[in-house]
């Protein structure tokens, strides 16, 4: 790090994502993991935003701005970049419900795909998500979703 990047910033993609937008990248990756986001994520994203109050007061072009900032750093530093600088910006009592939001997401289509469970297994990594917390969200939201 330079000597004025604290008052002037970095590169833009050395700069700490807010809270807002660390929740909405682990999100994002998740609706993206298996290279397809199918109608069922898009329906689940949509709802699980809106549900969030975090995002209660963003307006449509600020979240829409914030989404565009979001794809753009996921296309030119990849899944676990982002989730790595999602990581260090979410704080400890977020993490355990984007990881739950995120397995929801993954989990929505009805079918895992092997770079989904990698991706799982990322997330309660960098997360510091526990070994059986995570199996019990799994569990559950496999079965949530069978039907």
């Amino acid at each position: 790090m330079g000597l004025f990047d604290k008052i002037i910033g970095g590169a833009a993609g050395d700069r700490l994502l807010n809270v807002e937008e660390a929740f909405a990248a682990v999100l994002l990756v998740a609706v993206a993991a298996d290279g397809h986001v199918s109608d069922e994520e898009k329906r689940e994203f949509a709802a699980i935003v809106n549900r969030v109050q975090l995002y209660r007061a963003m307006n449509g072009d600020q979240f829409s701005a914030m989404m565009d900032k979001l794809h753009g750093l996921h296309r030119r530093e990849g899944s676990e970049r982002l989730i790595e600088r999602a990581a260090q910006s979410l704080p400890s009592e977020l993490r355990e419900t984007v990881f739950a939001l995120a397995a929801d997401l993954v989990l929505a289509d009805g079918s895992v795909e092997a770079d989904e469970k990698t991706l799982l297994e990322l997330l309660q990594s960098r997360l510091g998500i526990g070994d059986g917390l995570a199996l019990r969200v799994v569990e559950v939201l496999a079965i949530k979703n069978r039907g």
